[in-house]
């Protein structure tokens, strides 16, 4: 049996677990829920699983600790075949490493602005530090908006990174109205919504 170390707000650790889901190996992982944040040491999560302190982390059945939600997801979908979510080789396999890439740096600013506005005390906050994660997550938002063809099927772990990107804005930042300005993104999203992956994984009905 697998271990994912998780917490159930991460957008990364939510990115796996859909991952999983879609590969149907989701019941060959155990999860362990684990705390890490900025400014609170976690010396024993350091030591055994990650450096960086950061989650997911995944040990495979042998004991072998992988790290980075791209790397896990790359890992999974070997496991469950190859070529699933992530095509194995030709133009199409760097399409989506890089768009998923383009996920992934969007997904990493929301939580930068988290810890930002949520973390770090008023005093000491960067505003137009925030407003510049902001606009990278914009110019990925209008990318995809702007190009249909990058929503389109078959499923990738692109898409489904963009999908946690979007599930975590709606659950950090509900007062952001993205869906207004982009109504084909709205649109692709609230059909992934509705995938059980992205229902069984709904940060905001975790207890």
């Amino acid at each position: 049996m697998m271990k994912l170390m998780y917490a159930p707000a991460s957008p990364f650790v939510r990115k796996v677990r859909v991952t999983a889901m879609e590969l149907g190996l989701d019941g060959e992982i155990e999860l362990v829920p684990t705390e890490v944040a900025p400014g609170k040491p976690n010396g024993a999560y350091s030591k055994d699983y990650n450096p960086l302190r950061k989650i997911p982390a995944l040990v495979t059945d042998d004991g072998t600790v992988l790290y980075d939600s791209t790397v896990i997801c790359e890992y999974l979908d070997a496991r469950a075949g190859g070529g699933r979510l992530i095509p194995a080789s030709g133009d199409d396999r760097w399409r989506v490493l890089t768009l998923n890439a383009l996920a992934q740096g969007m997904c990493e600013a929301a939580v930068l602005i988290r810890y930002e506005t949520f973390l770090r005390p008023e005093e000491s906050r960067w505003p137009t530090w925030v407003d510049d994660q902001w606009d990278k997550i914009w110019s990925g938002l209008n990318f995809f908006e702007g190009t249909p063809q990058s929503l389109e099927e078959p499923l990738s772990l692109a898409q489904l990174g963009l999908g946690c990107v979007l599930g975590y804005l709606e659950f950090r930042f509900s007062d952001v109205d993205w869906r207004g300005d982009l109504p084909n993104l709205a649109t692709w999203y609230d059909v992934l919504a509705e995938r059980d992956s992205f229902v069984l994984t709904d940060p905001a009905a975790a207890p």
